[in-house]
């Protein structure tokens, strides 16, 4: 029976717990975009309107007529197949480059760190400009754990590279 190599972390290389905790949280991200994706999927041939409904009867302690209810039909109103499809291909697809940057992370990969860091990076300019829209908690929240998760991993990758670079000055030879 032929035997694989794995490669096998020795006791000098240690797991990053923080790197581990950012990987589940990226998890978990790409598990609720899923979830996203499939309830768009789901009502893409039915009446949204009588879902609804439907969801709002099922609840019982919501009012069918209640303001909050009447508010959400007639939003949902605007939303058609093509819309459905849409949010369904972007969600699944966003949970798809979030998974992907789980599991480059989770697995301690440099390319999971630059591919956290780009995309980190390009969504906090909208997050704050939506905290400057409306101020919520959720909001701040967020915000608060991109921009942890984006210093973190750049004091990460430029630690790497200022490591790099001193041992490649100490393993060149020296000048004339």
């Amino acid at each position: 029976m032929a035997r694989f190599p794995f490669p096998v972390r020795s006791e000098t290389q240690s797991r990053n717990n923080v790197l581990l905790l950012i990987a589940v949280y990226k998890f978990l991200h790409a598990l609720l975009f899923f979830a996203i994706g499939m309830g768009a999927h789901h009502l893409l041939h039915k009446n949204i309107a009588d879902q609804i409904d439907l969801f709002a009867r099922h609840l019982r302690f919501f009012n069918p007529e209640s303001r909050l209810v009447i508010f959400i039909l007639r939003k949902a109103s605007l939303i058609n197949g093509p819309v459905l499809e849409r949010i369904s291909l972007v969600a699944y697809c966003y949970a798809t480059v979030t998974l992907v940057e789980g599991i480059g992370l989770y697995l301690q990969k440099a390319w999971g760190e630059f591919l956290t860091l780009a995309i980190t990076a390009s969504f906090l300019p909208w997050e704050i400009y939506e905290i400057f829209r409306r101020l919520t908690w959720v909001r701040v929240g967020l915000l608060t754990i991109n921009i942890l998760v984006f210093a973190y991993l750049l004091h990460l990758v430029l630690d790497r590279a200022r490591n790099r670079s001193r041992e490649w000055k100490r393993n060149s030879p020296p000048e004339p």
